[in-house]
């Protein structure tokens, strides 16, 4: 199940805490077998330079902590070299790159796409409400194929569901790639490379999971965010392995008020835009 078709059922359930749908099947890591391809002999590398630029330009953290786009503000010649990034990423022969350059090439892609489609669409309130997914129920853009690449045409849902996540089985990889909503992990402000993408990957984890976003602590109760409970199978596949993850994570005070938790008691997402208009 793919996340269009995962959201839309979740629309029609009863929610558990701020925007969060009930628990029921989210969508599993199903591996694209031809992009399992990779070249450990090659040399070659692929430049973010346009996309960094972007990310300097209008990702702003904010005071709480939270990483927000200034949408309402990018300029057109900014929008157009965005657009140029990613059609120079429709180029790149993704498949003769080595495992290294490939995750920091789709992790890039997959954020640069979804800062884009937000843009196209943009004033909205939440990326949901972008329904361009194919299909009479589609919710949001992941399900519609925004380019081709080596021939194939590729979605949001493909990078995420059944590129990243089937082929690296890293679970940071749900900090890696945005999804342009106050409930996600934040967008970095540093484009991903092969050198750096461990780096990002710990500080992603670190900076979501020491934040309420990730997971606090109400009236005794653990809850966290939905992600843990939408993608459980890379947590481990139980309220253990979630607790387990957390605490790898979690800094001072946080990791030893998880010390005595056994159970995650509910969960909570914020679907707002991630968008800077009227934050300080």
């Amino acid at each position: 199940m793919h996340r269009r078709h995962f959201l839309t059922m979740a629309a029609a359930v009863p929610l558990v805490g701020a925007g969060a749908p009930a628990a029921i099947a989210a969508p599993s890591a199903d591996l694209w077998d031809y992009w399992s391809a990779h070249d450990p002999q090659s040399q070659k590398t692929v430049d973010h330079a346009l996309w960094q630029d972007f990310l300097t330009r209008y990702v702003m953290p904010s005071r709480d902590g939270i990483h927000r786009v200034a949408y309402g503000a990018v300029q057109q010649r900014d929008r157009d070299a965005l657009r140029r990034y990613i059609g120079d990423m429709a180029m790149v022969r993704a498949t003769m790159l080595p495992r290294a350059e490939q995750f920091a090439y789709w992790v890039n892609l997959y954020n640069a796409l979804t800062v884009d489609v937000v843009l196209e669409h943009y004033p909205v309130e939440s990326i949901r409400d972008i329904d361009i997914s194919p299909g009479l129920f589609a919710d949001g853009p992941w399900g519609k194929a925004l380019l081709e690449i080596e021939g194939m045409a590729v979605s949001l849902d493909d990078i995420e569901h059944r590129i990243l996540r089937p082929i690296w089985r890293d679970p940071r990889i749900h900090y890696a790639v945005n999804c342009a909503s106050i409930g996600c992990p934040n967008l970095a402000v540093t484009a991903y490379t092969a050198a750096n993408s461990e780096r990002l990957l710990t500080e992603g984890a670190e900076a979501y999971v020491n934040h309420d976003r990730g997971h606090r602590i109400e009236n005794g109760r653990l809850r966290v965010s939905s992600i843990y409970e939408w993608f459980d199978e890379d947590f481990g596949g139980n309220d253990a392995g979630v607790i387990a993850h957390l605490k790898q994570h979690a800094n001072g005070p946080r990791r030893q008020a998880l010390d005595s938790r056994t159970r995650v008691a509910g969960h909570f997402y914020d679907w707002s835009l991630n968008d800077r208009s009227g934050q300080a």
